[in-house]
Order: C-alpha cells, then sequence, then structure tokens
C-alpha cells in the first residue's frame, strides 16, 4: 500500500465525500479513531454506507434511511467484511467523522485524526479479512503520519457512542493502541 502526495491510497478504491475540509493549518495528524456502520443497521453487503458518504442515500430505499438521509458525514476508509477499502476522504484532508469529540484534553478530533469505519455492528465480531487489511492500512498510515495513538470512536466521545463495540478485538489491532487519553 502507497499513499500518493495528496493522502489518496493505492490498494483502496476510491470513492470521493464532498463531506470533507481542509485541517487547520500545521496540524498533524495524531490519531485515528475506528468505528463501526453497517446500512440498513445489522445488514451488510449493500450501498447504504457508501450512498450515505457520497449523499446519495435515498430516504425511501429503507425506512431507517429517512431519518439520516441528510446528514452530512464521512470516514477516511472503510473495510467491508470480505476485506474491501474504500477510500471517501484524502489524508491530507479531515472527514467529518468523529462529531462532538475529546482526546488528552482537546476537542474537535477530526481536526487531528484519520477515521477508519469497520462494516459492522456492536453486536458481533469482525472477520479475519477485516483485521488482516486494518493492520496493513494502519502500517502505511503509521509509516507515512505521526500516529500516537488507534483508539475507538468509543474513547473519544463516551456516553455518545458505543463503537467500534465490544466485539472489536483489540489484541488484533497490530499498532501501540488506546494508550491513557
Amino acid at each position: 500500500m502507497k499513499l500518493d502526495p495528496e493522502g489518496w491510497l493505492d490498494a483502496a478504491r476510491r470513492a470521493p465525500s464532498p463531506n470533507c475540509d481542509a485541517r487547520p493549518q500545521g496540524e498533524a495528524i495524531r490519531l485515528v479513531v475506528i468505528h463501526n456502520i453497517s446500512l440498513p443497521p445489522g445488514e451488510f453487503g449493500g450501498p447504504g454506507v457508501e450512498a450515505l458518504f457520497t449523499n446519495r442515500l435515498d430516504p425511501h430505499a429503507h425506512p431507517y434511511y429517512a431519518g439520516i438521509a441528510e446528514l452530512r458525514v464521512s470516514a477516511h476508509f472503510f473495510i467491508r467484511r470480505d476485506g474491501e477499502l474504500i477510500q471517501f476522504v484524502p489524508c491530507g484532508l479531515r472527514a467529518w467523522h468523529a462529531g462532538a469529540s475529546h482526546w488528552q484534553g482537546r476537542e474537535r478530533c477530526n481536526d487531528f485524526s484519520m477515521g477508519i469505519e469497520l462494516e459492522g455492528t456492536d453486536a458481533q465480531p469482525f472477520t479475519e479479512a477485516q483485521y488482516a487489511t486494518l493492520n496493513r492500512l494502519l502500517a502505511t498510515l503509521r509509516a507515512a503520519y505521526p500516529i500516537e495513538a488507534v483508539i475507538g470512536h468509543s474513547d473519544i466521545a463516551p456516553g455518545r457512542k458505543t463503537d467500534p463495540g465490544q466485539y472489536f478485538d483489540w489484541g488484533r489491532v497490530e499498532a501501540e493502541v488506546r494508550p491513557n487519553g
């Protein structure tokens, strides 16, 4: 895996999202945030996540979509159950993945983080293929950026978010993870 100067990964399928903007001037990428998502909830393999992150989610395609179709959210990367890697935002830009968040006394984690979504839920384990892709991706990101920690969405938005959930196996992540924050 290699990143180009803008932060697009050659091993990922590109699906550019408009839900991003410039990082604050001089802000280093120091944090990777792991999330989970499935659309419709609990269903895998469909177009829902990609449609949401690219503002093409049809509010009539599923009853759940009516309440989220107007959201403007994204992540840098999405790893499907089979290990497929999709990139929505180049690493040099700020994806809108963390929302209200704080880490080590700092607010607005989107400013200094990258978001990786795993196709899944809080209620079931992730796949071997997902861990394999995640570990290759993290190695590439760590080689390119001064990453200090790999943490869960629940670590930066406690009480508001629970992902990646109890079935995410932090011991399977080949990186320094979850330092005290």
